[in-house]
């Protein structure tokens, strides 16, 4: 069965539309949906001098088109003009509606999936919207947990917590919460990527993983009791290991996915490890996410000197999950 995948660009200053243009050559075809407005499309293609056709399509189920740069758009129309390489505040509650669009019409059956393009969560939240990101923001819309998981063809990641002030990590690492968390992990490789008995690896919090108490607790008070909790319930886990031999290939070999506490923990590995093959898969959702893993590089904006990698990399993921999840 086709699976029919949202694209939303993210911020219209950034880089999305672009890439988005840049692909329509030979990576989007007609079960690819793009969420946005026109104009922006057919903007960068002036200025990269890349030939489009855009086919408006009046609802989510409206039938599409196939062809040489045929870009199937449900329209979203901005609030103010778009200015290449700006990004303004004011167009906040357009790609707020993109996302939310996207999202809805997964809910809805519509879509078997969404890929997401770079925001700016400074800018959203000038714009008067008090999101930390994507997947929180997902979460909430979907009112559901959520993970960050960052893959590409050799590791999977997952974050204990995500988008909060390193002073503020250890308040947010408990027991139930690593419990929480893992069960969905360990559900949603099952149920989305197929993987039957998966098997998770945990990191510490602390240098060493604690070094037995000498260099912080959390490992022995909080981290290994949960990891005893999740053996109990036939979760198969180990832990907790230094972050800084967690990714040796004695087993980056043996597991599946890496479970890491903070955000700058594992992330920097994953994208140093293969940077433009890596996206963002949120689990946890009742939908099927998938993102690019950069940001919205305003000042490669119009100059077609981009990787598109990363995209159309994250466009493969979403239709290999949705083939899985079915």
């Amino acid at each position: 069965m086709t699976k029919r995948i949202a694209i939303t660009l993210g911020d219209p200053g950034g880089i999305g539309p672009d890439i988005c243009v840049m692909m329509a050559q030979s990576h989007i075809n007609r079960n690819h949906i793009v969420i946005t407005d026109p104009r922006l499309l057919t903007d960068s293609s002036k200025k990269l001098n890349i030939k489009i056709s855009i086919n408006i399509l009046d609802t989510l189920a409206s039938q599409t088109v196939s062809g040489l740069g045929v870009i199937n758009v449900y329209p979203i129309r901005l609030v103010t003009k778009n200015k290449p390489g700006y990004m303004n505040p004011m167009n906040a509650p357009f790609v707020i509606e993109t996302i939310k669009t996207a999202a809805n019409g997964c809910k809805d059956k519509y879509f078997d999936a969404m890929v997401t393009g770079p925001i700016s969560k400074s800018v959203l939240n000038k714009g008067g919207f008090k999101i930390s990101g994507h997947t929180e923001y997902l979460a909430k819309l979907c009112k559901s947990k959520s993970i960050m998981m960052l893959m590409n063809n050799r590791l999977k990641v997952t974050l204990q917590t995500i988008h909060i002030p390193l002073n503020k990590v250890t308040k947010e690492i408990s027991i139930s919460a690593i419990i929480e968390k893992i069960k969905i992990i360990n559900s949603d490789l099952k149920s989305k990527f197929g993987i039957k008995k998966p098997r998770i690896l945990i990191c510490g919090l602390n240098p060493h993983a604690g070094e037995d108490g000498l260099l912080g607790k959390e490992e022995i008070k909080v981290i290994k009791p949960a990891v005893n909790s999740l053996r109990k319930m036939g979760i198969n886990v180990d832990g907790p290991v230094p972050a800084d031999t967690a990714f040796i290939k004695k087993f980056t070999n043996k597991y599946d996915v890496i479970h890491t506490m903070y955000h700058d923990q594992g992330l920097p590995v994953i994208k140093y490890d293969d940077f433009s093959k890596t996206t963002n898969v949120t689990l946890g959702l009742p939908i099927i996410r998938v993102s690019v893993d950069h940001g919205t590089a305003t000042d490669l904006v119009g100059t077609g000197d981009v990787d598109i990698s990363s995209f159309t990399q994250a466009l493969k993921v979403a239709r290999d999950i949705s083939k899985s999840a079915a």
